[in-house]
Order: C-alpha cells, then sequence, then structure tokens
C-alpha cells in the first residue's frame, strides 16, 4: 500500500486550505458588505438603495478579480492555473452582470427623484465627473465581457484577446476614481473606510508585488537568454532559456512560466508555456505549437534573445501523488508538462501515458517520449485519428479499457479544454475521487 511522505502529504493539505481560504476571504468580505450596507446613511429610494447595495457588491467583486490575476504563487502553486482560471472567469460575468444593474438602478433612482426619464437623467449625471468616470469603466468591461464570450474567443488570437484585457488596468484606474468620490458605505465613518481601502490597498498591492516587482528582480538576477531553438515539426519549435542560479527558481517537472521576449515581441505579448523537460538548473526548455503570431514567431528567435519569465506556477506536479501509480494523459501540445513529468524522479510506481494525437506526425516529442517511457518501463498509447462513435478512447469504456485499474491510479492531465472536460466527465463516471485528479487546461487568462 502508498504511503504518502511528510511533503506531500503537507502540500495536499496545502491544497486544501488554499481552497478554505478562498472561500473564507469571500464569505468573510461578503458578512462586512452586508455591515457596510446597512450601517450607512439610507439613500432617498428604495431604487437608489438597490443600486448603492450592487454597487457595494461590484466594488467587491472587482478586489477579488484583482487578487486573482495577481498571481499569488500561494494559490498558483496548490489550486493550479486551470481552476483559478474557473473563478477569474465567473467573476468577470458577476461583475459584468453588476456593472449592468448598478448603474441601471442608481438611474431609476435619480430619475424618480428629479421626477424626470430614465434616459433624461443619463446625460444629467454623466455631466459629473467622478460618474463620467465609472460609466466608462462600466464600458471597458462590457468590452471585456464580449470578447469572453466563447464564440468571440474562437475568432480571435490569444495576441488580440490578450491586448483587449490589458484595458483592465486602465478600467481599474477610473473604478477607483469613482469610488473615491461616490462611495457613501464606506466613506461614511473611519472604521468602514479603512476596511474598503485596506482592502484595495492588500489587492492592489498583490498585483504590483506578484506582476511587476518579484518579475524583475528575479530576472535581474538570473539574466535569462535563449541558449538554443530546435524545431521540432513543422509548426512546433523548443526554445532552450539558460541563466544564472537557476535551480533557485525551484521549478518543477509539470509547472510553468509566463514567459516574453523583449526585443523579439512586443513588451506586452506574453504567454504561459510548460517546462517540457525536467528543469536542471542550468536550463529551462519550452516547447510551444504555432498557433498565434507569438508561439509562431518562437522559431525565429535569435540565439542570446533577452528573456522575462515570470513563475514557476501550476499544481500539475508529483508532490500531490496520493497512489502509488499514475496514468499521465496529454492531448496536442498538452504533452509538454506530462513528457517533464514522465522525467521526473519522484514519478515511481507503474506509468501509463496516453497520448491523443490528430496522426502520429502530429505528435510532438514523440521520438523522446518513447526513448523516457522505454527508461521507465511505462506503458506509452499514442491514440491517433478522430474522435468517433468507433473511436472514442476517453469515453468510460475507452478509458477502462486502456487502464483497467483507472481508479487506483493518480491520473494527471493536460490539453485542450474541451479535451479536459471529457476526460474529467469520465473520470468521474469511473468513481476516480477528486484527490487523484490533476487536470489543467488550455484556457485563456490575463
Amino acid at each position: 500500500m502508498y504511503t504518502a511522505t511528510s511533503p506531500r502529504v503537507s502540500r495536499m493539505s496545502s491544497a486544501r486550505t488554499a481552497y478554505l481560504l478562498l472561500w473564507g476571504f469571500l464569505l468573510v468580505n461578503l458578512v462586512v458588505v452586508e455591515l457596510l450596507f446597512v450601517r450607512a446613511v439610507p439613500s432617498h429610494n428604495t431604487l437608489g438603495s438597490i443600486g448603492r447595495f450592487l454597487g457595494l457588491h461590484l466594488g467587491l467583486a472587482m478586489a477579488l478579480q484583482v487578487l486573482l490575476i495577481a498571481r499569488l504563487p500561494f494559490f498558483e502553486r496548490r489550486i493550479g492555473m486551470d481552476k483559478l482560471t474557473n473563478w477569474h472567469r465567473w467573476t468577470g460575468f458577476t461583475i459584468f452582470w453588476l456593472v449592468v444593474l448598478h448603474p441601471t438602478f442608481v438611474l431609476l433612482g435619480f430619475a424618480e427623484l428629479d421626477q424626470i426619464s430614465f434616459f433624461a437623467e443619463i446625460p444629467n449625471l454623466g455631466g459629473q465627473m467622478p460618474v463620467l468616470l465609472g460609466m466608462i469603466a462600466a464600458g471597458l468591461v462590457g468590452v471585456m465581457a464580449v470578447t469572453s464570450v466563447r464564440a468571440a474567443r474562437k475568432r480571435l488570437s490569444y495576441e488580440a484577446w490578450h491586448a483587449v484585457h490589458l484595458l483592465v488596468y486602465v478600467m481599474l484606474v477610473l473604478a477607483v476614481i469613482h469610488q473615491v468620490y461616490e462611495g457613501r458605505s464606506f466613506n461614511a465613518s473611519v472604521p468602514a473606510s479603512v476596511y474598503w481601502w485596506g482592502l484595495w490597498a492588500f489587492a492592489i498591492g498583490a498585483l504590483l508585488t506578484n506582476r511587476l516587482l518579484v518579475p524583475l528582480v528575479r530576472n535581474a538576477r538570473h539574466q535569462l537568454r535563449v541558449v538554443a531553438v530546435v524545431p521540432e515539426t513543422n509548426d512546433a519549435v523548443s526554445v532552450y532559456v539558460g541563466g544564472r542560479g537557476l535551480e533557485r527558481l525551484r521549478a518543477r517537472p509539470g509547472q510553468f512560466f509566463w514567459w516574453r521576449f523583449p526585443g523579439h515581441n512586443s513588451w506586452w505579448q506574453v504567454n504561459p508555456w510548460s517546462l517540457s523537460a525536467a528543469p536542471d538548473g542550468r536550463t529551462l526548455r519550452l516547447t510551444a505549437k504555432a498557433i498565434g503570431a507569438t508561439s509562431g514567431g518562437l522559431r525565429q528567435l535569435p540565439v542570446g534573445t533577452r528573456c522575462y519569465a515570470e513563475g514557476p506556477y501550476g499544481a500539475l506536479t508529483t508532490v500531490r501523488r496520493t497512489k502509488p501509480d499514475a496514468v499521465l494523459i496529454a492531448g496536442g501540445i498538452g504533452i509538454t508538462p506530462i513528457r517533464a513529468l514522465l522525467e521526473d524522479p519522484n514519478l515511481t510506481g507503474d506509468i501509463v501515458v496516453l497520448y491523443r494525437a490528430r496522426t502520429a506526425g502530429d505528435a510532438v516529442l514523440l521520438g523522446e517520449l518513447r526513448q523516457l517511457a522505454q527508461q521507465r518501463g511505462a506503458r506509452l498509447h499514442v491514440l491517433t485519428g478522430r474522435t468517433s462513435r468507433e473511436n472514442q478512447p476517453f469515453s468510460p469504456a475507452g478509458l477502462r479499457g486502456l487502464v483497467p485499474d483507472i481508479a487506483e491510479r493518480d491520473v494527471y492531465m493536460c490539453g485542450p479544454a474541451a479535451m479536459a472536460d471529457a476526460v474529467l466527465h469520465t473520470l468521474r463516471a469511473l468513481q476516480v475521487p477528486p484527490r487523484q485528479r490533476h487536470i489543467e487546461a488550455f484556457r485563456m487568462a490575463v
């Protein structure tokens, strides 16, 4: 029987602690916001009160969103980007509807008070600068929400989508200014002001620290540069990055970095690419498929190009193991963290690798994978062909046929979101416990 070592038990406990902290933070702040609303000076009418109530929750949702995009290492390494991206997406749509409803009820309340129509009240309030800034911020939220709808995401490149979402920083500045002048509930008393602006100071401080200060310090220390560029297939390339003291990054197989190549790409172009080989303290290797302009341009990266990396992030690591045996599942370029995991000496026991690709020729790093599988005594299945009634490797019957004892194994999976959802559905049907499921999907994130 497998007995987890102390560090692994600690890390699993830390994952539960991370979830408890997230939910605890949300619930405690919701309670405080309700108290702020109750204790504040009431509005002139019911419609205005509803608008103020929604506005308070909108401010809280925005502060939570700032923390979610701050890339807090504690949560990134314990919960994983995939699950945090889900939080980010649902928080974003919550903000969108609050942005719609908050000004609507405020305008209705003032229209009733001024005895004019709803539409006549819009220019009346819009003539006040703090309100106008809030309206502009609301418009920017609308733009980001529209471009995040699935149909729009399919038509936008990652680079274009990411550029649009940089507007979040403009929106935040406008929203904070709006709150300074219009926040009746949290400016009503000293304790309320201390709480509210302390919350925002914490959120913005976390954002600046983890997205700007820490990466600047780390990159100045490690002096990352491209040392080799190796084409893998017609549309995939590996980039080797060297630097000083890379072992101090404490990167693990299965994790990823956010990568920038200043001078070769625009400063704002950043992509999350996983390590495609176990870090050895001398180089970091990423492997990317030419999907967008940035990934497609990696093949032309000159050796010596400066590299700017944020990380390491991700919970797809062996420290979360709970069983002696494992299944590694990859879809397309999702093979990169899976290949690195297969190289991890901490991945022991019986190992099965399932690699889903359109054709064997599309299977990136297949030669390395076969060699590693042979060295580790792992069983490798390359699953090709279109999905059809006859070819459903990730259906319950298909997955059980490939790995009959899957419910007794840890399952690591990385691939497209649709494939990840299908695998997760099957794992639930096969009664694989949640603690044994370690999944990261390709989802857009800022």
